[in-house]
């Protein structure tokens, strides 16, 4: 891989987070290239404004897979829900009730009810996964290189200019510009989308001192033609890269897979028993295709794809990914449907469009049952086999909702079986075998946890709570507490989703 574009990567994870919050595909990149026309062209803003509202903007929901365990315990399907919530507005007069009726498929007690819940559980609940949407998101944010005001702008992207918005009620100018501006470029952005210009600034000017700020909305709506004018580009993806203020950044191949890494951090945060899979995956993959002879710049593409396999698993509620019991037939295809889309996202993005053939035909299989081509035979790459048989390995040997984690015995007699029948690859199969069964990595203790420490941490990443934690290690709930404070001081993270990040940063799972 050569030296690519940071922007072109921020743009696949946008894309991403389109998936995982329930926007319409490329939302995030019209959002970016609205904000940043709108603080270079009518704002004004210095070089590193417009960079900080450019990087803001890209990553404005970085942090929504954090907390989509947490929504779809309460809501179910949460993709859905944030897709209605990115339209809802407590400061209208109109009743939540009603709106949500405007917005979705439900009847009114239905609406009625999810009001109700909504209300009941913001101050608690919505306080602690905004909390650890933020603190996810400022985590991710550092390891993608953007600048410290961006990291501090992503702590007000859930705010309000009227206080009403969440973690902390912040209001006014005590919200970061970069914050404000984004917030006003995405309203415009989501009304251009229902009825062009007119329903942009409308929807803009009517959220004026409640969600945005007053100030902000009248520039927008007097220059709306200017700031809107982007949005008439066919390519959204090349009209975020052109948009990027100077000086461009570029990453080297190897910086791209510490890119790549954080972008799987993003996705393996979406369900509780993921955490830390695609890192495994990408380990097993990189070490057999070694094994295998493939030429140095092929493990690195092939550690690349894995790490960007399961980007599709964003789009497909966190309720099915954690469900203790059987899928539907329904669910089933949307399981069958985050190849697809992680397909769908790396071709998007030039830089990363090679890695799409292999990071997407992770469940093929050789007899052509796999998903979701139905390639077989030749028509699977070689790279691809080596992965399909990591992520089957990995997958087997990872607890699940559904079930305890298979023994690498119990694994490696599976993966044979799946030989045997001609489903996976015999090379590709005794590849990841070999680089399972290597010499264990030395156990690690970072920022100076303990051994029980990292274990607390371990589980409390999986979102197990106090009493689970206890159970599962044969100690109080109380001794945990004890524990997980001094995780957060140790590691300076406060939230499930800041220790999750941590132990994923550190190769502590699973």
């Amino acid at each position: 891989m050569e030296k690519v574009r940071l922007a072109e990567v921020l743009a696949a994870l946008s894309l991403t987070t389109d998936l995982a919050a329930g926007m319409t595909f490329e939302k995030g990149l019209r959002t970016c290239v609205v904000a940043t026309v709108f603080a270079r062209d009518v704002l004004a803003g210095d070089r590193e404004t417009c960079r900080v509202v450019y990087e803001t903007a890209l990553l404005r929901s970085v942090g929504c897979t954090s907390f989509a365990p947490e929504l779809a315990a309460i809501f179910g399907d949460e993709v859905a829900f944030q897709s209605a919530l990115k339209h809802l507005d407590p400061g209208d007069e109109v009743p939540l009730t009603e709106q949500l009726l405007r917005l979705g498929d439900w009847t009114r007690e239905q609406a009625q009810q999810l009001t109700d819940t909504l209300i009941q559980v913001l101050p608690t609940a919505g306080v602690e996964a905004m909390r650890n949407g933020c603190e996810a998101g400022r985590a991710l944010g550092s390891g993608l290189g953007v600048l410290p005001r961006t990291l501090a702008a992503l702590d007000d992207v859930y705010e309000r200019w009227d206080g009403q918005g969440i973690p902390l009620g912040a209001a006014g100018e005590h919200l970061s510009l970069a914050a404000r501006v984004v917030h006003v470029a995405e309203q415009g952005v989501l009304g251009h989308a229902q009825g062009g210009e007119p329903a942009a600034v409308s929807r803009v000017v009517r959220r004026a001192g409640g969600h945005l700020d007053p100030a902000l909305a009248r520039a927008f709506a007097a220059d709306a033609a200017k700031v809107l004018a982007p949005l008439r580009e066919p390519d959204a993806v090349a009209s975020a890269v052109a948009a990027e203020p100077p000086p461009y950044v570029t990453v080297s191949a190897e910086e791209v897979a510490g890119l790549c890494a954080v972008l799987g951090r993003f996705v393996d945060l979406k369900g509780t028993w993921l955490v830390g899979h695609s890192e495994h995956v990408a380990r097993l993959a990189e070490s057999a295709g070694r094994l295998g002879g493939l030429a140095a710049d092929e493990v690195t593409r092939l550690r690349c794809a894995a790490l960007l396999h399961d980007l599709g698993r964003a789009g497909i509620s966190a309720d099915v990914w954690d469900r203790p019991g059987p899928l539907s037939t329904a669910d089933m295809e949307r399981v069958r449907m985050h190849t697809y889309w992680t397909e769908r996202v790396l071709e998007r993005v030039p830089a990363l469009a090679a890695l799409a053939p292999v990071a997407a035909a992770h469940h093929e299989r050789l007899d052509g049952s796999g998903y979701h081509r139905g390639d077989a035979g030749t028509r699977v790459s070689p790279a691809a086999r080596i992965l399909a048989a990591a992520d089957v390995f990995a997958a087997l040997t990872e607890p699940r909702a559904h079930r305890e984690a298979f023994t690498a015995d119990e694994a490696a007699r599976h993966l044979t079986r799946e030989a045997d029948s001609g489903a996976l690859d015999r090379a590709a199969c005794d590849l990841v075998l070999r680089a399972a069964g290597g010499r264990p990595s030395p156990h690690r203790r970072p920022a100076g946890l303990t051994a029980r420490e990292i274990e607390v941490l371990r589980l409390a990443a999986r979102g197990l709570t106090n009493r689970q934690i206890g159970a599962e290690l044969s100690i109080s709930s109380r001794t945990v507490g004890h524990h997980l404070g001094h995780i957060y001081d140790k590691t300076g993270r406060r939230t499930r989703a800041g220790v999750a990040v941590f132990a994923m940063e550190q190769q502590l799972l699973p």
